[in-house]
């Protein structure tokens, strides 16, 4: 697998001057919120976003400055929404170091969460890219939609394999089209290609989020446990309905009870992983993602032939490959 410093390379140049950009786009006279944004960029993530529409806008034409202004815009809402998800669970940590809330409490967080919210409405409206404001805010509509979703059926403890698939799809799976589509438009697409590359992403994003799915299950660190986070959150994601739906009827009733009943702890993740890898959930869910990637790369397949387009198939696989 190819890592991402070379999937990126025919669009190195763009995503340095990008990165300049971006930080520029979220200054603040505000001494705090300089400080906290300082805080996020010394911990920025992979940048897979802003990477999707870089490489789509050169595979499908030109990089452009709307291209620009679509990927600040994609990364200020996506920033915001973790952060503002970190406050809803809770969560106390962010790949591997401090979360805002912990550091700063909630009350900062959430206000961190709409600056940024507000600079990205600003990015758009200041360029006027209001086709790409439409986009993406049709997106961030859909990730509350999917999680308040996600929450009335975790409740309930009735989630099944529909409902499963229309809340990643708008949780994890329309911010990724938003990129992929966002890209297209600003190259100056026509509709019928932009549509095309929305689906795309939308393979890629279902993808991307079975991957985190099944890293629940999967050993990590030095003492090679799973995380489990799903599991002691009581969230039903793919791996566990599918093992629910191919178990006896007993087996069901009594994992379902212990899932409800038992404490959040090492024992019943141990339990949940041995249960939804004898039934054949893992298998089935790692089945289901490499479906959706095969999706996203033969759609890539109707573009001409080009350096972005196998940079694009290369982070496709990385999506599926990644070790975190």
């Amino acid at each position: 697998m190819l890592s991402l410093d070379e999937i990126r390379r025919p669009v190195a140049e763009e995503m340095k001057a990008f990165e300049k950009r971006f930080k520029n786009s979220i200054s603040s006279s505000v001494p705090l919120v300089n400080i906290v944004i300082n805080y996020i960029l010394r911990r920025k993530g992979k940048q897979m976003r802003p990477l999707f529409v870089f490489l789509v806008s050169k595979m499908v034409g030109t990089i452009t400055e709307s291209t620009y202004t679509a990927a600040s815009l994609i990364e200020l809402l996506h920033t915001a929404s973790l952060i503002h998800d970190d406050v809803v669970d809770e969560s106390f940590e962010r790949r591997g170091v401090f979360s805002i809330n912990a550091i700063w409490k909630s009350k900062i967080a959430v206000l961190l969460g709409d600056y940024l919210l507000a600079r990205g409405l600003l990015v758009s409206i200041h360029n006027r890219e209001f086709e790409l404001l439409e986009i993406v805010s049709d997106a961030v509509r859909e990730m509350s939609e999917g999680e308040l979703l996600q929450i009335q059926k975790a409740r309930r403890l009735n989630i099944d394999m529909e409902t499963y698939y229309e809340v990643i799809r708008k949780k994890t799976a329309t911010l990724i089209a938003s990129c992929t589509a966002c890209g297209a438009k600003a190259a100056s697409a026509g509709d019928e290609v932009v549509k095309s590359l929305y689906e795309i992403g939308i393979n890629i994003g279902m993808a991307f989020q079975i991957k985190d799915d099944l890293f629940d299950y999967q050993p990590v660190g030095i003492i090679g446990k799973p995380t489990g986070n799903d599991i002691r959150e009581k969230k039903f994601t793919l791996p566990l309905i599918y093992a629910l739906n191919h178990c006896d009827a007993v087996e069901k009733r009594q994992m379902l009870r212990r899932i409800r009943t038992g404490k959040s702890n090492g024992k019943l993740v141990k339990e949940v992983v041995q249960f939804v890898d004898r039934n054949g959930g893992l298998q089935f869910a790692d089945d289901k993602m490499q479906e959706f990637k095969s999706k996203a790369i033969a759609g890539l397949d109707l573009f001409p032939e080009s350096d972005a387009r196998t940079a694009l198939k290369n982070l496709i696989e990385f999506t599926v490959s990644r070790k975190r």
